[in-house]
C-alpha cells in the first residue's frame, strides 16, 4: 500500500511517499481502508521531534504520521465485538496518512450515513480538545461568558459551537478574514485581534480558552472575571521557526498561572486532551441536533500530505486540513 513515511526527525521535507506492507490488526483492533484523514499540530510535533523530549522515544523508522481517520472497516481482530467489515467509522488510529490503518476498537465509532468522510475525519482530536477544554476543564454553565482566542482554527471552530450548545455567551477572537466564519458558527461577539487587544478592554469573562499561543498568562488573566478560569490548550496552533515550543515553555505557563492563583480566586489550567470515545458520541449528538458542523479549509491528496502539514504549521488554517488518499 501507499503511505507517507519518515525515518528521521525534521521538517515536512523528510516525508516521502512509499510502498509499505499493509498493517495487520491486533486482537482488539480493526483495519480501516482510509477514505480521509486530517492534520493536527501533534503531527508536526512528532515529525520534528518538538518538544525535544519526544526524541527520547528513539529515531523513527518508516513512521507513518496521522491519527484522525475516517473510512471503511476491511478486517477485524479476533476479540472485536461491536464492529464488522464494511462498517463506516471514524476516530483515531496509528498511521492515518496511508491507504490503510489500524485502530483500536474503543477508539472509533460508527459514522452517521449522512456525514461525509472528510467531515468525519475532521472531528476526533479537535473535538476531544474542545469538549474537554470548554465542558470539563472550563466547567462552562448556561449564561456564562466565554472568550475563545484562536476561534477560527481546528479546535477553535468546534469550541465556539460546543460553548454555544452548552448555553455560553461566546466571544471569538480571530483575524479580520475569519470574522464572518466565526459569526456563522454562532459566536455572539467577535474580536479582530489585529485591531483590538481584548486583554486591555473592560469586558471580563468567566472562561477564557487560549488556543492561539500568542499571549502570556498575566495578560490573559487581566480579561478574566475575579473567579474565572483560564484554560491553556497545548502549545498553540502553529510553529514559530524562531521559537520552537519546548516542555519548559509549557511548564512555565502552568507554573506562572499557579503562582498567580495563590493571590486570586482565578484558576489557570493547562489541557493536554485525552482520546475518549464518549466525546465522539457527544459530537455525533450535536451534529444530529444541527448544533455542530466541521469546518474544512483545504484538502490535499496523499501524495501532497507533506504540504498539508506545512500549511498547518504556518498557523493560519481555517478549521481543519484534510488528507484524502
Amino acid at each position: 500500500m501507499k503511505a507517507l513515511v519518515h525515518s528521521e526527525f525534521g521538517s515536512p521535507d523528510v516525508l516521502r511517499l512509499a510502498d509499505v506492507e499493509r498493517p495487520t490488526p491486533k486482537e482488539r483492533e480493526v483495519l480501516i481502508k482510509v477514505r480521509a484523514a486530517s492534520v493536527n499540530p501533534m503531527d508536526w510535533h512528532l515529525l520534528r521531534g518538538e518538544p525535544r523530549m519526544i526524541r527520547l522515544m528513539g529515531k523513527p523508522k518508516d513512521r507513518v504520521p496521522g491519527v484522525d481517520v475516517a473510512g471503511q472497516i476491511e478486517k477485524v481482530g479476533a476479540s472485536v465485538t461491536e464492529l464488522r467489515p464494511g462498517d463506516e467509522v471514524f476516530g483515531t488510529c496509528r498511521g492515518a496518512f496511508a491507504e490503510y490503518a489500524c485502530a483500536k476498537e474503543k477508539n472509533v465509532v460508527k459514522k452517521p450515513a449522512h456525514l461525509p468522510f472528510d467531515q468525519a475525519a475532521a472531528i476526533p482530536v479537535a473535538v476531544y480538545t474542545a469538549v474537554q477544554a470548554v465542558r470539563d476543564k472550563g466547567r462552562l454553565e448556561p449564561g456564562q461568558s466565554v472568550l475563545i482566542n484562536g476561534a477560527a482554527g481546528g479546535v477553535g471552530t468546534f469550541a465556539v459551537q460546543i460553548a454555544r450548545a452548552l448555553g455560553g455567551v461566546v466571544t471569538g477572537v480571530c483575524s479580520t478574514r475569519n470574522l464572518e466564519l466565526v459569526r456563522s458558527l454562532g459566536a455572539n461577539h467577535v474580536i479582530d485581534y489585529t485591531a483590538e487587544d481584548f486583554t486591555r478592554g473592560k469586558q471580563r469573562y468567566d472562561l477564557i480558552l487560549h488556543i492561539a499561543g500568542n499571549l502570556e498568562v498575566p495578560e490573559l488573566r487581566r480579561a478574566l472575571a475575579p473567579d474565572g478560569t483560564l484554560v491553556v490548550v497545548g502549545g498553540g496552533v502553529g510553529r514559530d521557526e524562531n521559537n520552537a515550543i519546548e516542555i519548559i515553555d509549557l511548564l512555565g505557563l502552568l507554573i506562572k498561572g499557579n503562582l498567580l492563583s495563590r493571590f486570586a480566586r482565578q484558576r489557570t489550567l493547562m489541557l493536554m486532551a485525552n482520546g475518549r470515545r464518549s466525546d465522539l458520541l457527544y459530537a455525533i449528538e450535536l451534529i444530529e441536533a444541527r448544533k455542530l458542523r466541521p469546518v474544512i479549509d483545504r484538502t490535499y491528496p496523499l501524495a501532497q500530505a507533506a504540504e498539508a502539514i506545512r500549511y498547518l504549521e504556518a498557523g493560519h488554517a481555517r478549521g481543519k486540513v484534510i488528507v484524502a488518499p
